[in-house]
């Protein structure tokens, strides 16, 4: 069974930084694309970032230049490391799997449950 756990997720002031991770477990971090989601209360799930072993990555306009995922294949783990971060930035975060590189929520197979990430100004 696909399973993905988030974890790192916190308050943190404006500008401060988080590292998100997700264990994956049941899936081969390396045979698919991994990718970050958010959503806020009363807001539609946006994709954050997205990444594949050999396809490169993709950012949201948003994200870009603050945030960086990567992902280390030997331990099945994806990472979101988050910089400079500001209060629009709080909701709940997602990690998802996916057969190729994307930020439309459709085109993920398996989701983890989340862990919430609040930035304080």
């Amino acid at each position: 069974q696909v399973q993905l756990a988030e974890s790192g997720g916190g308050s943190v002031q404006a500008g401060g930084s988080l590292r998100l991770s997700c264990a994956a477990s049941g899936v081969t971090v390396s045979n698919n694309c991994m990718g970050w989601f958010r959503q806020a209360p009363g807001k539609e799930r946006e994709g954050v970032a997205s990444i594949c072993t050999r396809g490169g990555s993709a950012y949201a306009t948003s994200a870009k230049g603050r945030f960086t995922i990567s992902q280390d294949n030997a331990k099945s783990t994806v990472y979101l490391q988050m910089n400079s971060l500001k209060p629009e930035d709080t909701a709940m975060y997602y990690c998802a799997a996916a057969p190729v590189l994307s930020l439309l929520a459709g085109r993920f197979n398996f989701w983890g449950q989340g862990t919430q990430v609040t930035v304080s100004s």
